[in-house]
């Protein structure tokens, strides 16, 4: 699906990409992680045939630069910052659909299955939305059209917990059908999302490793917490990924997206001190993740 050979960008003297190789075959799902400045948005703006370079790129065999119309269509693109566009909702989704070929129902049912309405906002610019918003809708136009190939910078970085958790029941319904590759300057974020993870620092692939137990994308944890005294900090965080008190409030239960695990966790962790009990399991077949 993508091929990159001896692949090198500068920008004045800096250069980006430094004569770097990558191969992903069509199926796979990547992390590409590394630090800011190691290369990662650069190497998406190549394959989405926005750069000049130096050496070889395809995707699905198109040359990026030469048969950029032919790439977009192949690709959901999900940017790490969101464009300042000032065009109404509406009408973004409209010219989206219109180069991709396709019908803005689709988007829209993406967008309300990730907790927005699109018609609530149709008429409004898009600069004008929140940044979760703006991310939901980014998210929508990547997801609901037919593609071969999901490119996703920092995709979930505003999403809200729930948001996450929808976002990768979507990405489940794709794997079967999409090549993804998601990049994060944190492998934790993106680790169990993925099967491979691929890192960069400057401008070099420097890891290239399988992962050994991934969660399956739609993958459902039941948690059970017990606090040893009351908080309002620790209450209101845990409220917040979607967990309910019970028994006056120190006990909470409730769900966690399985590609959630380390990040809930790591938000957990300043309130370790507070932790009577702390239970994350898969829920048995016969019972009710929910």
């Amino acid at each position: 699906m993508i091929r990159a050979e001896q692949l090198t960008k500068s920008f004045g003297r800096a250069r980006v990409l430094d004569q770097l190789d990558l191969a992903v075959a069509s199926g796979e799902r990547i992390a590409l992680v590394g630090a800011n400045g190691a290369g990662k948005t650069t190497l998406i703006r190549c394959l989405l045939g926005e750069y000049t370079y130096q050496g070889k790129v395809s995707v699905a065999g198109c040359e990026p630069r030469a048969e950029r119309t032919d790439v977009l269509r192949r690709i959901g693109f999900v940017p790490q910052l969101p464009p300042p566009l000032r065009m109404p909702v509406g009408r973004l989704l409209d010219f989206a659909a219109t180069v991709c070929g396709g019908a803005t129902e689709p988007m829209e049912e993406v967008s309300r299955r990730l907790g927005l309405d699109p018609h609530a906002v149709w008429k409004q610019p898009f600069a004008k939305l929140s940044g979760g918003q703006k991310q939901k809708l980014l998210i929508a136009i990547a997801l609901g059209r037919t593609c071969e190939l999901l490119v996703m910078d920092e995709p979930a970085a505003n999403l809200d917990p729930q948001a996450r958790r929808v976002f990768f029941e979507l990405l489940a319904e794709r794997q079967g059908s999409a090549t993804m590759l998601i990049s994060s300057h944190r492998v934790d974020e993106v680790a169990q999302l993925v099967s491979r993870v691929i890192e960069l620092d400057q401008g070099k692939v420097v890891l290239d490793d399988r992962v050994d137990g991934a969660a399956a994308l739609d993958t459902v944890l039941r948690c059970r917490i017990e606090l040893s005294r009351a908080s309002d900090a620790a209450s209101a965080a845990l409220r917040n990924w979607g967990l309910v008190p019970v028994n006056g409030g120190l006990r909470f239960t409730g769900t966690i997206a399985g590609p959630d695990r380390l990040r809930f966790l790591g938000a957990l962790a300043r309130y370790s001190g507070l932790l009577r009990e702390l239970v994350l399991e898969e829920p048995r077949d016969e019972e009710d993740p929910s």
